[in-house]
C-alpha cells in the first residue's frame, strides 16, 4: 500500500487510538495500533510504520515505551481493516 493510503485510513477521526488490522501479502494478520513517535514522518517518507501489537498494548498505554513497537513496511501490507 501506499503512505498516503495508509495515512488516510489511519487518521480517519473513526479510527484515532484505535487498533485495527493489518494485513500481509507475506504474514498473518496483525492486530495492532499505528503509533506517532518522534520519528513517524520520517519513517512515513519511507513508507515504514510503527506498530504496537495487541498482546503489548497495555503495556505501552501505561508507559509510551517505544521499543514495544515494531517497525513494518507498507509495501507489504495488502489491507487495512478495522478489528472486530
Amino acid at each position: 500500500m501506499t503512505p498516503d493510503k495508509i495515512e488516510e485510513y489511519i487518521e480517519q477521526q473513526s479510527r484515532k487510538d484505535i487498533p485495527i488490522n493489518i494485513h500481509f501479502k507475506d504474514r498473518n494478520t496483525v492486530k495492532g495500533l499505528f503509533i506517532k513517535s518522534s520519528d513517524y514522518n520520517d519513517l512515513k517518507s519511507k513508507n515504514l510504520w510503527r506498530i504496537v501489537s495487541t498482546a503489548h498494548l497495555s503495556d505501552w498505554e501505561k508507559t509510551k515505551n517505544e521499543n514495544l513497537a515494531r517497525i513494518f513496511n507498507g509495501l507489504s501490507f495488502t489491507r487495512l481493516s478495522d478489528e472486530i
